[in-house]
Order: structure tokens, then C-alpha cells, then sequence
């Protein structure tokens, strides 16, 4: 397990949340009293976006992010995401919600599986950081903040070795490998079967900085060339242009992580029988697991760190449904397995009492599971953050 991971897994499923997100605000009909005069659609998508974007680049957050450590568990992943999606005006119901993490997980799922080698996924999150900063392009504050993220992504990954990244994909792959979810897009362009599961091409470029496949080289002992053998590679390779670009700026040349919703398709997503049938063997064990005090940690970081907006009586709530209707929003809520669906508990950072009273119940229970230690250590700065709600 590479402890590198984090960053690159959750900038890039925040990446796919903000196409999709954009790709909604502007196909659903916001009633027009919901919304200022003027352009009031582009007024409230570029509110929306502008909102999120601002919490996904917290700098105390990024901070705690790009520390070396293993990855937190589906759930607590999950917990963010939801957090991080209701930073605005806009609310997503518990379907919708759903909709959207299963197109995020998927997505990149697709995206790290197709990537000719391992280091190409830093050009996948690097697509994505392109895609965020021409969301906020007319925003200079928003973009310094990206951008600073932009660096902090070049300076850690782009001088590790080839091997590392190996190791980041399969952890990557660990995380993905029970999320069949079926989406229509992938469906309609064959590249997923009806069983949830991707279908690899055999067609396109090799890897930058090896040969198309289709020669033996035989050497002798001395290391000189005395034979060569052609054979049928079986499918249709071709060698790469260039290498891409791993720069600030610059043509990243891989086309994976770019938005794959900016022409407007309608999108669904279904689960698998596979996946039915074997909910019950892929159900999270609920019990304090020993990662409790970092997941913890990074969710404080979310509430204590970040400054979410709070909307005032001149804001107008407005909810987004990721599906054609509210029925079929409701019927989605009622037809997904429970085994599959995320109990996830809405934390409001206010002075509300009753909302810190049952936060402290909930990491009471996690901290009765471990060792309490007497030096200083993350779970010490859990509670100052948490004191501070």
C-alpha cells in the first residue's frame, strides 16, 4: 500500500464530481424565484462551483491531505465527498447522492485502469486540475489557491520512481475492485459490460518509451543482436506521438480525466446483478476499525478548517436532482440495496449543541476501542479541532 494515494484518489474523484455537477446545473430547470435577475442560471452554476471548489482547496486541508499516510476507508470517503458536495447553496438528496459517488468512483476507476502505465496517473489528476482552474478562470483568488495545489502535486510526485507509482495504482485498483456499478455511458460506448465489470482495449498507444508489441529480440552471450522473430500481437497498437506534458502548463497529450460530460448525455446508473447478489459479503464492517482516529482526523480537518458558506437570507437554497424526475429519484432511493448505501451522518460545523453533544458521543465510542497514549499525537489534535466547533 503506497501511503502517497490519498491526494491523487481524492483530488481526482473531486475532479469527476465537478463535471458532473456542472453538466446538472446547467440541463436541470431551476425554478427562476430560486435565482437572482439577469443570467440567473450561469449566476448560480458558477456560485455553486466557485463554493465547492474554495472547500475542495482548503490550505489547511490540502495540508493535512498531501501527509504521507494509508487511505481512509470507503465510508469516510464517502463522508467527505457528501460534506464537500453541500459547501453551497445547492442540497443533494440521499438518491442523488448516490448517483453522484457512483459515477465518481466509476469514472476514475475506468480512467486508472486504462492508463498506459502507472505514472500516467499523474496526467489523469493533472487533466482534472486543468478542468477545475478553467471553472474558476474568472476568479484569481480561487485560481491562486488551485494552483497552489497544482505545485504541491509537482513538487511530491513528479520526482518519484517508476516503481512507486506502480504501487499507487494497485492501491488505487484495491479500492476500486468490489464497485461494479453499471453506467449508461460506459454501456452505450462498450467499454463496460452488463455485469458492471470494464473491457480493456487491445488498440491504441503503447506506453511512452516502449515499442509496439510484435518482435522477439534473441542476443548471445557477448549481448549482440543474432536474431529476430515477428509475431501477432492480436490487436491494433500504435507508438506513442509524445510524452505528456508534466508541467504547470502544457499538452498532457492522454485524454483520460478530461470531462467526458461536456457534451450533453443522459447518464445512469444501474447495479449489476453481480453486485446484488453479493452485497452481503461486500458490507462494511461497521464496528471502530484502527484507522478511526485518522479518518476522524480528516473529517475534522473538513469541519474545523474550512470555512463553508453559510447561506444568508438573501442566499436561496435550491436542490439538484441527478435523475430525469423526482420519481425516478425516489424509486433509485428505494430499489438500491441497503448493504450498498451510505449511512451518512449530515455534520453541521455550528454552535449547534445538540449537534456537538452527539459528535462527541460518536468519537467517544471510536477512542473506547484504542489505547489511550499520553504524548501528543493526531488523534490529540482531533480533540483540540473538535473543542473548537
Amino acid at each position: 500500500m503506497s501511503l502517497r494515494t490519498l491526494p491523487l484518489l481524492f483530488i481526482n474523484l473531486g475532479g469527476e464530481m465537478l463535471y458532473i455537477l456542472d453538466q446538472r446545473l446547467r440541463a436541470q430547470n431551476i425554478p427562476p424565484d430560486k435565482a437572482k435577475k439577469g443570467k440567473w442560471k450561469n449566476t448560480i452554476c458558477l456560485t455553486v462551483m466557485n463554493d465547492i471548489i474554495t472547500t475542495m482547496f482548503n490550505k489547511k486541508f490540502m495540508e493535512e491531505l498531501f501527509k504521507p499516510q494509508e487511505l481512509y476507508s470507503k465510508k469516510a470517503l464517502r463522508t467527505v465527498f457528501d460534506r464537500l458536495a453541500h459547501a453551497s447553496i445547492m442540497r443533494l438528496n440521499q438518491a442523488s447522492m448516490d448517483k453522484l459517488y457512483d459515477l465518481m468512483t466509476m469514472a476514475f476507476k475506468y480512467q486508472v485502469l486504462l492508463c498506459p502505465r502507472p505514472k500516467d496517473i499523474l496526467l489523469v489528476t493533472f487533466n482534472h486540475m486543468d478542468a477545475i482552474k478553467d471553472f474558476i478562470r474568472d476568479s484569481p483568488s480561487i485560481l491562486n489557491q488551485v494552483d497552489e495545489t497544482f505545485r504541491q502535486l509537482i513538487d511530491m510526485y513528479n520526482c518519484l520512481p517508476a516503481g512507486e507509482f506502480q504501487l499507487i495504482r494497485q492501491t488505487l485498483l484495491i479500492f476500486f475492485q468490489d464497485m461494479h456499478i453499471r453506467v449508461s455511458i460506459f454501456l452505450k460506448d462498450k467499454v463496460q459490460n452488463s455485469n458492471g465489470r470494464f473491457v480493456l482495449p487491445t488498440s491504441g498507444p503503447v506506453p511512452w518509451g516502449t515499442e509496439v508489441p510484435g518482435l522477439i529480440r534473441i542476443f548471445s552471450y557477448k549481448g549482440e543482436e543474432v536474431k529476430r522473430v515477428e509475431f501477432q500481437n492480436g490487436g491494433n497498437y500504435v507508438s506513442p506521438l509524445r510524452e505528456g506534458s508534466y508541467d504547470l502548463f502544457g499538452d498532457r497529450v492522454l485524454k483520460l480525466g478530461t470531462n467526458m460530460y461536456s457534451v450533453s448525455r443522459s447518464v445512469e446508473t444501474h447495479m449489476s446483478g453481480t453486485l446484488k447478489s453479493s452485497a452481503s459479503h461486500t458490507k462494511e464492517n461497521v464496528a471502530p476499525n484502527p484507522l478511526a482516529k485518522e479518518e476522524l482526523n480528516l473529517l475534522a480537518q473538513l469541519m474545523g478548517g474550512m470555512e463553508l458558506k453559510k447561506p444568508s437570507s438573501a442566499d436561496h437554497i435550491f436542490r439538484l436532482n441527478l435523475f430525469t424526475n423526482d420519481e425516478e429519484e425516489e424509486q433509485a432511493a428505494l430499489t438500491r440495496p441497503e448493504e450498498l448505501s451510505y449511512k451518512v451522518i449530515n455534520i453541521e460545523a455550528s454552535e449547534d449543541q445538540e449537534r456537538n453533544k452527539e459528535l462527541s458521543r460518536i468519537m467517544g465510542e471510536f477512542r473506547s476501542e484504542e489505547t489511550l497514549v499520553q504524548n501528543t499525537s493526531k488523534g490529540d489534535d482531533l480533540l483540540a479541532l473538535m473543542d473548537g466547533l
